[in-house]
């Protein structure tokens, strides 16, 4: 491995260090089924939920956010996308839930991207008594333009994901639709063929007695 190769792994090795303290994940969602995800957030410390239905259905779902207390705090319904961000209140297990009891046939694919309090800074800036150099300066700019590029890039991802998926169900439908104007022409055709044959055809004096 060259040292170019080595730059590049070192710096995506401390990129996922970077995003480790964000919890991103995909599930899938049965019809009528509901599934909640906990997080333990200390009081006073802000925290952000956000979520996406990626594919699946008309793309919507119920979510509910309970305090430990068991007060919602946020509901909505039959939502495609959605962000919610509060400062936890009290200390406890935080529950964010995901409803798709609505549906009897439809399994939804969920994206959550869950952030509870404020990013560490980068080494040996955080304890910084004095202004911060040009290149200390830089690099705390540079990381947070990273963070940006790294949200924008999965957002991204998955609209192009849910864009995929519909041109596949429209691909799919238009094939459908296409297989059964075909279907009825070939019918309708061989329909009209008899018919024309039994008007040209010459009956017999047998066939025209008990006609």
């Amino acid at each position: 491995m060259n040292s170019y190769q080595s730059v590049i792994s070192l710096f995506f090795f401390l990129l996922c260090i970077s995003v480790s303290l964000t919890v991103e994940l995909t599930f899938e969602l049965p019809d009528n089924a509901r599934e909640c995800f906990y997080e333990e957030i200390e009081s006073g410390t802000d925290f952000t939920v956000e979520f996406q239905v990626v594919t699946g259905g008309h793309y919507d779902i119920d979510f509910e956010l309970i305090a430990p207390n068991k007060e919602v705090l946020y509901r909505e319904v039959k939502k495609q996308y959605d962000s919610f961000s509060k400062k936890a209140d009290v200390r406890g297990v935080y529950a964010a839930c995901f409803s798709n009891e609505f549906s009897t046939f439809s399994h939804k694919l969920v994206y959550v991207d869950w952030q509870v309090g404020t990013e560490d800074p980068l080494p040996g800036l955080g304890e910084h008594l004095t202004a911060m150099t040009q290149m200390e300066s830089s690099s705390h700019s540079l990381h947070e333009n990273l963070n940006k590029v790294v949200d924008y890039q999965t957002h991204h991802r998955l609209r192009e994901s849910q864009g995929r998926k519909r041109a596949e169900d429209l691909n799919e439908r238009v094939f459908l639709w296409a297989v059964g104007e075909t279907i009825a022409i070939i019918v309708i055709g061989i329909g009209q063929v008899v018919i024309l044959r039994n008007f040209f055809s010459e009956k017999k004096p047998s066939q025209m007695m008990f006609s």
